[in-house]
């Protein structure tokens, strides 16, 4: 039975998690402040000054150990070197579209986020898909194909932030590393990189950090603080409510970007975009629907055989040996068992124990696959 304190931390958790994708929704509000510093510069700033951010945060919390073992395998650094590669494309394009006028564009990037990680699993892990989780493939493959005839081409923003991001999710799977600590392997990868463009802009006097006033700097140095803060919240919900509750949260962020886009930055939603987005929702609806029921069902088989074993253990005879009553786990059937996605997509998530804070993959099959969502790239 939940207690008290279990529905406290709960609504504790529903609020971390809603100022997460909260703060990550509202980002295209950000990034406009940080003009006319160009987005290269921005993502450079970014890089740096999360690394400062991420590095004293795990030096308060005394977490390093994770970095002998992750030293001693090359395997794991080089898809942290990959993770690092595909958040910088991820983080990039983000920050250009926004500033250059396409936040309704990126806003479907991370719409269609739940659905390319899908397509991954199918594609990369081989996995089997339910006929409801084909049908939402389809309904977004044939709203892709009506946004193209809307914009006059491919929407390649959108396609590559969910592509980039669905593949660092999977990179990430395969790392298995807590957020925080993933967050800090990656930007120790992009930091000397990115100090060294920002060394070279300002000794080319291009650099916007010096010469746009104190205002303008402190500004570019939070780049660091508001990728960490949304990413820490994220990891205080994710250990306290329910994985298909944070699968459902983690859609604030691209509604809050699409609302922006329309009210805020009156960019264009002509009929036929209205027709491709309405498409996407559909999907998206039927992923979710899909998700919960199969989660339901999975709760509900488990609830049954964990009373079928006590049931059990009590008709025990006393002085029975215990090992004659079967325990829970086994009267389950595998299929009802396993997570409500065992055949399920591709999850963006690192494959660990909900960790202490991971950033964009937010994905709807939170609710339906082991690991909880990834923290939106964004």
């Amino acid at each position: 039975m939940e207690t008290e304190h279990d529905q406290r931390a709960e609504r504790a958790g529903l609020l971390y998690g809603m100022a997460a994708y909260g703060i990550w929704g509202l980002f295209p509000l950000y990034w406009p402040l940080l003009e006319p510093a160009g987005a290269v510069e921005i993502l450079a700033h970014r890089m740096v000054w999360s690394f400062a951010v991420v590095g004293l945060a795990l030096l308060a919390l005394r977490r390093w150990s994770w970095v002998r073992d992750l030293v001693r395998t090359p395997r794991r650094l080089g898809l942290i070197a990959l993770a690092a590669a595909l958040i910088t494309v991820n983080w990039g394009v983000y920050i250009w579209a926004v500033n250059a006028g396409h936040v309704v564009e990126s806003s479907l990037g991370y719409f269609i986020n739940p659905l390319v990680s899908i397509a991954l699993g199918v594609l990369v892990l081989k996995e089997r898909l339910r006929p409801a989780q084909w049908a939402a493939v389809g309904v977004a493959v044939l709203a892709v194909v009506v946004l193209a005839v809307g914009y006059g081409r491919l929407p390649w923003i959108s396609l590559v932030l969910a592509c980039s991001f669905g593949t660092y999710g999977l990179v990430k799977k395969k790392v298995n590393i807590g957020g925080l600590e993933s967050l800090a392997a990656e930007t120790a990868v992009q930091f000397l990189p990115a100090l060294g463009y920002l060394l070279w802009l300002g000794s080319q006097g291009r650099s916007t950090f010096a010469s746009e006033g104190t205002g303008h700097a402190v500004l570019l140095a939070a780049t660091g603080v508001i990728t960490a803060v949304p990413l820490v919240c994220f990891g205080a919900a994710a250990i306290r409510v329910p994985l298909s509750t944070l699968g459902l949260l983690q859609y604030l962020a691209p509604v809050f970007q699409f609302l922006l886009g329309v009210l805020y930055f009156h960019e264009a939603m002509p009929p036929e975009r209205w027709a491709g987005f309405s498409l996407v929702w559909l999907a998206l609806t039927i992923l979710t629907w899909d998700g919960l029921r199969t989660a339901r069902r999975s709760r509900e088989a488990l609830a049954a055989a964990e009373a079928e074993a006590a049931s059990a253990a009590e008709a025990m005879p006393a002085g029975a040996p215990a090992s004659t009553a079967a325990p829970a786990s086994t009267a389950v059937p595998a299929s009802a068992a396993a997570p409500a996605s065992s055949v399920g997509p591709a999850e963006a998530a690192p494959a660990q124990a909900v960790p202490a804070a991971t950033a964009p993959v937010a994905a709807v099959t939170a609710s339906v696959e082991p690991a909880p969502p990834a923290r939106p790239g964004r």
